[in-house]
């Protein structure tokens, strides 16, 4: 069973995942961060906590790269959070990574401080 859980916090917006993120998932995923991205005012960063993400396949990694997308062609960035050590390995393997700041919790990716892995080029 799959789940999104989002809140909005401060200028923020904090997409929660819990189960496993793949080919049947991703549409929920990509239908909640839609919703976020719809809102009439430019949204803040999006925050995907994957504390709670057991799995994740390409189909997974392709709605993340859209979101990103999605968010950068508004001004705005995505941010994953408390990724788990088998899923992360998946980002690193894609260069996800590489593409989407990582940082080790929830809270910190909120404030922007403590990034695990730093893309390159992206923007904080």
């Amino acid at each position: 069973m799959f789940a999104v859980e989002v809140r909005q916090t401060g200028q923020a917006w904090l997409l929660a995942l819990h189960g496993e993120l793949d080919f049947n998932s991703a549409v929920q995923l990509r239908q909640a961060a839609d919703r976020v991205v719809s809102e009439p005012s430019r949204p803040g960063p999006m925050v995907i906590d994957c504390a709670g993400l057991g799995f994740c396949d390409s189909s997974g990694i392709s709605s993340l790269i859209a979101i990103h997308q999605w968010l950068s062609a508004r001004g705005s960035t995505l941010r994953l959070a408390a990724v788990p050590p088998t899923v992360a390995r998946i980002f690193t393997l894609t260069g996800l990574d590489l593409l989407v700041r990582v940082y080790s919790t929830a809270s910190h990716a909120l404030e922007g401080e403590g990034v695990t892995a730093s893309p390159a080029d992206a923007p904080a």
